[in-house]
């Protein structure tokens, strides 16, 4: 069987996007922005071959894999990862929803 493909959704990317800014800019350096986003490609790819690592959710169809001080909600299917949401548990909660979109 094929590795499974690696999809991002545009929420996805964003929050990624605005998480590797926030720190690059509080840290005045991109160091710590570039070993999170090493982080979590290195999860991703265990992910390709065991898509039950993350913890289920409400929606059963996602799952939430812990990455240090994240959680990156995906959702395996026979030949994708679809990324749906990374979320840093050290900010608003409120902004934390698991739900495609």
């Amino acid at each position: 069987m094929a590795a499974r493909k690696i999809i991002w959704s545009h929420k996805a990317n964003i929050k990624l996007f605005l998480i590797l800014e926030f720190y690059s800019e509080r840290n005045k350096s991109a160091t710590y922005s570039k070993r999170i986003f090493r982080k979590f490609k290195k999860e991703l790819s265990l992910l390709k071959t065991q898509p039950d690592l993350g913890t289920k959710t409400d929606d059963k169809q996602i799952r939430g894999l812990i990455v240090e001080d994240f959680i990156m909600f995906y959702e395996a299917t026979i030949d994708t990862i679809i990324v749906h949401s990374v979320c840093d548990c050290r900010q608003n909660h409120k902004n934390l929803i698991t739900r495609k979109s």
